[in-house]
């Protein structure tokens, strides 16, 4: 795997969601400012929750601000079959089915699914449930993860 372009992707991807919400924020705060919303009455509240959406958008893009700077300072390491996963490890996983899934474990941005050369990528932090099973693990590994349905993983490979 190339890290930096796999960066790359999970920092357009940021920017492009950040710069969605901001879009979004502007037109709500226009339309909590309108002229025609201005209420006539208490119960006329439109205008109050156009406000509270623009300022939940501008947080969340505040947020995945944070998140693209997180990202651009990560420090991108090696990993072989013989590593212990940490942070910026990209890691196979298998279910007892033979499901495999791939997912990264990334200082921010957690959940974010990026497709990297036709293979879906899950960003994972280290403070989720799988982030804190996977921590200090090497191939071969297994554990069991309960969160909604109990699943037994093994790890097959570590990049």
């Amino acid at each position: 795997m190339d890290k930096e372009e796999f960066r790359r992707q999970v920092l357009q991807k940021l920017e492009t969601d950040r710069q969605l919400l901001l879009d979004a924020a502007k037109h709500a705060h226009a339309t909590a400012t309108h002229e025609d919303n201005i209420p006539d009455n208490k119960y006329e509240t439109f205008a109050l929750e156009s406000s509270y959406l623009a300022q939940g958008q501008a947080n969340r893009a505040q947020e995945i601000r944070q998140a693209i700077d997180l990202w651009r300072n990560l420090q991108m390491r090696t990993f072989g079959d013989s590593s212990e996963i940490r942070m910026s490890a990209l890691v196979l996983l298998e279910d007892e089915d033979g499901n495999q899934r791939a997912v990264f474990l990334a200082p921010a941005a957690g959940g974010l699914v990026v497709n990297y050369h036709n293979r879906d990528v899950m960003l994972i932090s280290p403070d989720s449930p799988l982030g804190q099973e996977l921590i200090g693990r090497g191939v071969d590994d297994s554990f069991l993860l309960e969160s909604g349905a109990r699943r037994e993983y093994e790890i097959i490979e570590i990049e």
